[in-house]
């Protein structure tokens, strides 16, 4: 949600931002709307004045026994009109709402222009790609050559762009996701959290979910929503609140199911299980200082890199552009691990700063300031700690051998239950 003070004390540079997003102009739009609602309240409040006015003078005239018939006939006509000017000012306030709501969120200055993902800069990169004396396989040539990954099973219980795993590999997506919740928790300060799989509409909103993407959600008969990632109930743990400066940064992890519709993923992907309707990930979410919100942003980010880096695998963090920014975020740092069957970089992680715009819409606010008393909005920050069914492709591809096994990185081998150097999947 965007501030409408900032917008109406400054237009054009409303619509320049808006501009790098690749939309028209809309503050002047905006403003509009917004004077009106502004003009209305002021006449509502004026009417309302002039109402308890004349109810004081109606008081007035019977206790003196006067007639108060011409006063109190004024008193309802003002009361029609009040209706009337609430009514216009609600309407247009829903108005003014509805088209806030839809616009995204302002870039950073230094998210670099461009309109799709090739215009996203590297801007560091960790690792080398493993040399094969063979030609690498794909994660679902593997899985299923050993018996471990059954798509056809799952298509079978639920449809398309969902997986059955077994046996070793069913225990390798367990030992990743203990692993990277380990790391969180014992190293990086963040508190493990369990959370609902299914939220209300205003948490769905909250976290810029609805109304905008309703169609890539999935919804209940009964109105929820299953949660896309526990970026979202995690963050609404604080909305409506207000937090003791003191308190922040909170810093908050889950391993959650997620839960998808990939409405507009049609055509890619459809092999193995690279874009599911439903994973595992690893979620990072910070409540932070506006003052502070950068620095838990590459601090964030440094929390991924370091799973990447436990597991040994080749990764690159890119900048996204603008064009290829995500709808609420300020700026975002994907991290691209390397997969070998692919022979491609493949985005594992997403980290975002969204500043307030998430805490607008949700109330998220700190009392603090010189005299401890300011009430301010939070900023929110969210990353993916990593996606814990990419964080198996790619052990999968980079850890394979010529014969079509798996071997075990160094830092699962206690998860698996192993304690060799070296130990391979059946």
């Amino acid at each position: 949600m965007h501030d409408m003070k900032l917008i109406r004390a400054d237009p054009a540079a409303f619509d320049a931002a808006m501009a790098r997003r690749g939309l028209p102009p809309v503050a002047d739009s905006i403003v509009t709307l917004d004077t009106d609602r502004r003009a209305a309240l002021t006449a509502l409040q004026e009417k309302q004045a002039h109402r308890n006015a004349l109810a004081r003078e109606v008081g007035q005239g019977k206790r003196a026994g006067t007639d108060t018939s011409v006063l109190e006939a004024k008193a309802t006509s003002l009361r029609t009109e009040m209706e009337m000017l609430e009514a216009k000012a609600a309407e247009l306030e829903g108005t003014v709402k509805a088209a806030l709501d839809r616009l995204p969120n302002v870039l950073d200055a230094d998210v670099p222009d461009g309109s799709d993902e090739t215009a996203n800069m590297e801007v560091k990169r960790w690792g080398t790609p493993r040399a094969f004396d063979f030609m690498p396989k794909q994660h679902f040539e593997l899985g299923e050559a050993l018996g471990l990954m059954d798509f056809e099973g799952a298509a079978k219980i639920a449809g398309a762009r969902f997986t059955v795993l077994r046996g070793g590999l069913a225990r390798l997506e367990r030992a990743l996701g203990q692993f990277m919740l380990d790391l969180h928790t014992s190293e990086h300060g963040y508190i493990e959290h369990a959370v609902p799989s299914l939220v209300n509409d205003a948490a769905a909103y909250g976290t810029n979910q609805l109304p905008k993407f309703a169609e890539d959600l999935f919804r209940t008969t009964d109105g929820r929503w299953l949660i896309p990632t526990a970026e979202v109930p995690l963050t609404n743990l604080y909305a409506n609140d207000i937090r003791p400066e003191k308190q922040l940064p909170l810093r908050l992890t889950a391993l959650t199911d997620c839960f998808r519709s990939e409405a507009g993923a049609a055509g890619r992907d459809t092999r193995g299980m690279m874009r599911q309707h439903q994973f595992r990930k690893v979620e990072l979410v910070s409540i932070a200082h506006p003052d502070a919100s950068d620095a838990e942003h590459e601090r964030m980010t440094q929390c991924a890199e370091t799973v990447l880096e436990r597991l040994e695998l080749p990764y690159r963090r890119v900048v996204l552009c603008a064009g290829d920014t995500g709808f609420g975020a300020a700026k975002t740092y994907d991290l691209e691990v390397w997969l070998p069957g692919q022979g491609a970089w493949r985005e594992i992680s997403s980290c975002s700063n969204t500043r307030a715009f998430q805490a607008r819409r949700m109330n998220a606010r700190f009392r603090g300031g010189p005299d401890g008393k300011t009430v301010t909005h939070v900023h929110t920050l969210n990353g993916s700690g990593v996606a814990v069914g990419r964080a198996l492709i790619a052990v999968m591809e980079n850890y394979q051998t010529q014969d079509g096994q798996i071997a075990v990185p160094t830092a699962l081998r206690h998860y698996m239950g192993y304690r060799q150097k070296e130990v391979v999947l059946f």
